[in-house]
């Protein structure tokens, strides 16, 4: 089974820095684009970060100029550097990654979520 695990998370001051890191594990022929989402309390889930194969980047309007989405293709990992974190940014942050299992099977997959806080 593909699974996605986060790490990284936690509790920090506002106007601090974090890094997540989300790596991919089986059998998996290669991972296509990988994207960074966040969800808060009572509202929806929104797209943070996302990067294409081939290292093409985007941004939420919210985040733009803070935080860095990167990846390694070697070792199934991508990565989102926050920087200047804001109360706002607290949320549950999913990783979730679009693979090709075999050369004529796609699936998309989600990571369990890492809880970043960011007090006041």
């Amino acid at each position: 089974q593909v699974q996605l695990v986060e790490s990284g998370g936690g509790l920090v001051q506002a106007g601090g820095s974090l890094r997540l890191s989300c790596a991919i594990s089986g059998s998996i022929f290669s991972v296509n684009a990988m994207y960074w989402y966040r969800q808060a309390p009572g509202k929806q889930r929104e797209l943070v970060a996302g990067i294409t194969s081939g290292g093409s980047t985007n941004y939420g309007d919210s985040v733009k100029g803070r935080f860095t989405i990167s990846r390694d293709n070697a070792k199934n990992t991508v990565y989102l550097q926050m920087n200047s974190l804001k109360s706002e940014d607290t949320a549950v942050y999913y990783c979730n990654a679009t693979v090709w299992l075999t050369l004529a099977r796609r699936r998309d997959y989600w990571g369990q979520g890492t809880q970043v806080t960011v007090s006041s």
